[in-house]
């Protein structure tokens, strides 16, 4: 059996980049497997933002769904404003403390909680302001289109680029561990980095599991 690739220092270190709403619970699942990747293979995500109401304001979707994606913006603004104050070096700890909360926590996507989300990853409590406003929109909606020129418009988040190779997902439940979460990482670079090739994918039969 192939023995696990741990990152050393003769490996160089490749940049994963991944746009996340902190809303979505595939792309959480996706985010904490990026997170066992950097464990086990020379890799070092860099997080951004992307809005599924954005994605979606134009499409016609469920009354349902519109509904959830209203409770949706206050948490990618706070994130857009906090990486405007404090850099994209904070947004990893920001999603992580908001998505252990939406997930894991099963709590509400609402001022409380995103203010205890705040105060998790070690930032100003103000902060919460932004979720209410529309002044980071224009930043949240860049981002999303950065997202969105690299993999078309028929997809969803989150979105990965490595390498100059982006691509949607993958999605998948639950979250692989250690070099399982290797070999997948290792099998999505090859078929996502292999000319001409679009799609891979099958009917969802389980619901998200957060562990």
């Amino acid at each position: 059996m192939p023995q696990p690739t741990a990152p050393t220092d003769a490996q160089e270190t490749v940049y994963a980049d991944m746009w996340f709403d902190p809303a979505c619970p595939w792309a959480w699942i996706t985010s904490r497997w990026l997170l066992e990747v950097e464990k086990v293979r020379p890799v070092q995500v860099r997080w951004h933002v992307m809005s599924l109401a954005v994605l979606n304001e134009d499409k016609d979707i469920p009354d349902d769904y519109r509904a959830f994606l209203s409770t949706a913006w206050p948490a990618v603004r706070v994130c857009a404003a906090a990486e405007q104050r404090f850099g994209p070096e904070v947004l990893g700890g920001l999603y992580t403390a908001l998505g252990t909360r939406f997930h894991n926590g099963g709590q509400e996507r609402d001022d409380a909680t995103i203010r205890a989300a705040l105060a998790d990853a070690g930032l100003p409590e103000d902060l919460i302001d932004a979720g209410g406003s529309t002044d980071y929109d224009e930043a949240v909606r860049a981002s999303h289109a950065e997202a969105m020129k690299l993999v078309g418009e028929d997809v969803g988040t989150p979105v990965v680029q490595v390498e100059g190779v982006s691509f949607f997902g993958p999605v998948l439940t639950p979250t692989p561990r250690g070099e399982d979460a290797g070999r997948l990482w290792d099998g999505v670079r090859l078929v996502a980095g292999t000319d001409g090739f679009f799609e891979l994918k099958r009917t969802r039969t389980r619901r998200p599991v957060f562990d």
